[in-house]
């Protein structure tokens, strides 16, 4: 997907990149926004890939303390994680990876992080970015910048993964290449970057220096 070239490090989105917690993040954001007289359908598409208190913020619910909110949101999160999976190959594809290699950088608190990492049965890196890391969530790029850090590795040098809108851009103004992976997409979504939509037709390639690259697998690229 990348001709030419390869990374130092890999970056992934959690929710709807490596795993599917669509159903239970729905679930509970549904209830709440009725409990807050929101339009349920015309609210869920605007919570995704953000941090909670900045969901809540952006609406400026009169009385509302958008701390208090997202703390009580995040408790029903842990609490719920029915239904959660891995997205197709995804377990396999980060196996793959040196754990010094690749993080976690989510928009979830750590705690719902874990919890939905191991109701998904996925590989656990060494780096987890979570929302507690950092003072502004995604679309800032604060969250890639410090994962890329801790990895010993330049944002620019580093691919991320992500399925939403805010982390695309959040990849893109940390200066890394971005994949899209629009397994959870309900909607076609227009971008320029390289997409797939899950991790069933694709492997890691490592070349002798350890640096990491992305290949389609040679049915899926015939086809």
């Amino acid at each position: 997907m990348f001709p030419g070239r390869k990374f130092a490090a890999f970056l992934f989105d959690m929710d709807g990149t490596v795993l599917n917690s669509t159903a239970a993040a729905e679930r509970v954001w549904s209830d709440w926004a009725r409990r807050h007289g929101l339009d349920v359908a015309a609210f869920l598409p605007t919570m995704h890939g953000r941090r909670a208190i900045e969901t809540v913020s952006r609406l400026r619910l009169p009385g509302v303390d958008p701390q208090r909110e997202a703390d009580e949101i995040t408790r029903a999160e842990v609490a719920d994680v029915d239904g959660i999976h891995a997205i197709e190959g995804a377990a396999a594809f980060l196996a793959s990876l040196s754990r010094q290699r690749w993080a976690i950088v989510t928009s979830s608190p750590r705690e719902l992080a874990l919890r939905r990492i191991e109701a998904a049965g996925i590989p656990l890196p060494e780096t987890i970015i979570t929302a507690e890391d950092v003072l502004h969530g995604k679309p800032a790029p604060d969250c890639f910048l410090l994962a890329a850090e801790r990895l010993g590795a330049d944002p620019g040098d580093c691919l991320v993964f992500e399925d939403a809108v805010p982390g695309i851009k959040a990849g893109e103004a940390a200066g890394a290449g971005v994949v899209v992976i629009t397994a959870t997409h309900q909607h076609r979504m227009e971008t320029s970057h390289p997409a797939i939509f899950d991790y069933s037709a694709v492997r890691v390639v490592t070349d002798a220096d350890g640096r990491l690259g992305v290949e389609r697998m040679q049915s899926a690229a015939a086809s």
